[in-house]
């Protein structure tokens, strides 16, 4: 018999169901793979088996565990939040409260649900941490989430997690915001944790390869309709609905087709990036150049430097910024306030999270609108027209201009960024690991987007990511930074294959 199970789950708003029915099984130890794409269901399964519904949703259906038939809702199925069923939140930045230490937050979670002291709780934080393979434990508990890596926060949601001693661990995307080798360690992880403590896991994510590698069995949803569930093996060898066979082919990539790049648009010579309190650079001696029309991406691990090599660009450092950083000749680091305004509008940014980068308070049409305002820019025929034009050109319909951002799918909201990004004409787009957040169809989608935008209008584009098949899809060139130097560049072609080519 299956340790735990889901039967016959239906999510309700009003009349209107939104999900299921859903049924799923999970073993003792084993893991279960939940796929989907952007508005799928999969959160909403998440937020019903913890009993989190956002008000005016409600949830049908029973859980099992060991034989027992708990109903949803009830307060026995409250009763195993944190206890039996833990969640692992997909953004460990958000979930962690940013002026506590991690080891605060731990240790209080371990004497609210383990009902310990305050010495017990430090010596099982202790361990969770070691368990979890985090340096120096005592250490990394005093330290605030900024302080810590990506990869280091994503492993405190973990223990917080574990904190509970919980049979099923609901883990919602933990792997979108890592690069490749830091996601594998941290599926790894969950496998060994599995086997050390017969923990089963419910994997939640867009990715259908990396969950396939972990996860025996899939459930494959759409538009809150369970489509395919299954061996992964037998569903990746024989998929039996159009849909699985949709979310396989919008992972094979096609290479960037071959453009002529006009004049250089932008230089950097010899770029340096030093935070404060830090011995070494971020970000050493970087040289490279980008010409209009052409795309160079600028791949690299967590922590190799790529963001900071962008926020110098954009002159979002206060200090600790050197070399040349040249848009036309005009060198940005050395840029009067004034002229540096004037420089900026020529520069277009997209940044990895659009429901960060969004304000949710504003309707779309004044979001895409906001950089006119800003340069006090009023086009021909007005900056409503103007607004649709934008939304249009990246594929949206103008009637999305009286919508909030919440309204929106994740890949429409990553076309909005980019529909201001757009607003004021930019020469050259900055996208920063744009794509790292969507499912394999919007990620496509996205990409064919910025490919088709740099075609039409002559854009410079530079493509930070960590993402290898995004990069060959989009760039014609790459250049791979490692610890804040740049060790190769290219045609990215050359460089996949693991050639050494400069400039």
């Amino acid at each position: 018999m299956s340790s735990f199970a889901l039967n016959d789950l239906e999510v309700h708003a009003g009349e209107r169901r939104l999900l299921g029915p859903v049924s799923l099984s999970l073993p003792a130890g084993e893991c279960l793979g939940l796929v989907g794409e952007s508005g799928s269901g999969k959160s909403l399964t998440i937020t019903a088996l913890l009993g989190l519904l956002p008000p005016g949703l409600r949830a049908r259906g029973e859980l099992e565990l060991d034989g027992r038939r708990i109903p949803l809702g009830s307060a026995a199925h409250a009763a195993l939040r944190g206890r039996v069923l833990a969640w692992v939140p997909q953004d460990p930045q958000a979930a962690l409260h940013p002026l506590r230490t991690v080891g605060a937050q731990l240790e209080e979670s371990l004497r609210l649900l383990q009902a310990i002291d305050a010495a017990a709780a430090r010596r099982e934080a202790v361990a969770l941490f070691e368990r979890l393979q985090l340096p120096d434990p005592p250490r990394l508990l005093s330290r605030y989430p900024h302080q810590l890596s990506g990869g280091q926060r994503q492993r405190v949601l973990l223990a917080l997690a574990l904190a509970g001693k919980p049979r099923v661990l609901l883990a919602d995307e933990p792997t979108s915001a890592l690069d490749p080798r830091l996601a594998d360690e941290a599926l790894a992880l969950l496998d060994t944790l599995r086997t050390d403590l017969g923990v089963s896991v419910l994997l939640v994510s867009h990715d259908l390869p990396l969950v396939a590698r972990h996860a025996g069995q899939l459930a494959i949803l759409r538009a809150g309709e369970l489509v395919e569930h299954g061996d992964s093996a037998a569903i990746f060898a024989a998929p039996r609905h159009a849909y699985t066979r949709e979310l396989l082919a919008a992972d094979q990539l096609p290479a960037a087709e071959p453009t002529s790049p006009g004049a250089e648009l932008l230089r950097l010579e010899a770029v340096q990036v030093t935070y404060p309190g830090q011995a070494r650079p971020a970000v050493s001696g970087v040289s490279l150049s980008l010409h209009r029309g052409e795309c160079l991406a600028l791949v690299g691990e967590s922590g190799s430097g790529k963001s900071s090599l962008g926020r110098a660009l954009l002159r979002l450092l206060r200090q600790g910024a050197s070399g040349r950083i040249e848009l036309d000749g005009e060198d940005l680091l050395s840029a009067g306030r004034g002229r540096l305004r004037a420089l900026r509008r020529r520069i277009g940014v997209v940044f990895q999270d659009p429901y960060a980068s969004l304000d949710p308070r504003m309707r779309i049409a004044d979001l895409v609108a906001e950089p006119l305002r800003i340069h006090g820019i009023t086009p021909a025929g007005g900056r409503e027209a103007h607004v649709a034009a934008l939304l249009e050109s990246v594929g949206l319909a103008p009637a999305l201009a009286a919508r909030f951002p919440h309204q929106l799918s994740g890949g429409q909201r990553q076309r909005v960024a980019i529909a201001r990004a757009l607003a004021t004409g930019p020469d050259l787009l900055v996208c920063d690991e744009a794509v790292s957040a969507l499912d394999a169809q919007h990620r496509a989608g996205v990409l064919a987007l910025l490919a088709r935008l740099k075609r039409e209008r002559g854009l410079a584009l530079l493509f930070i990511t960590h993402d290898w098949p995004a990069a060959r899809a989009l760039a014609e060139r790459c250049a791979v930074l490692e610890d804040g130097r740049l060790v190769a560049m290219g045609p990215t072609a050359a460089v996949l294959a693991g050639g050494r080519a400069t400039g």
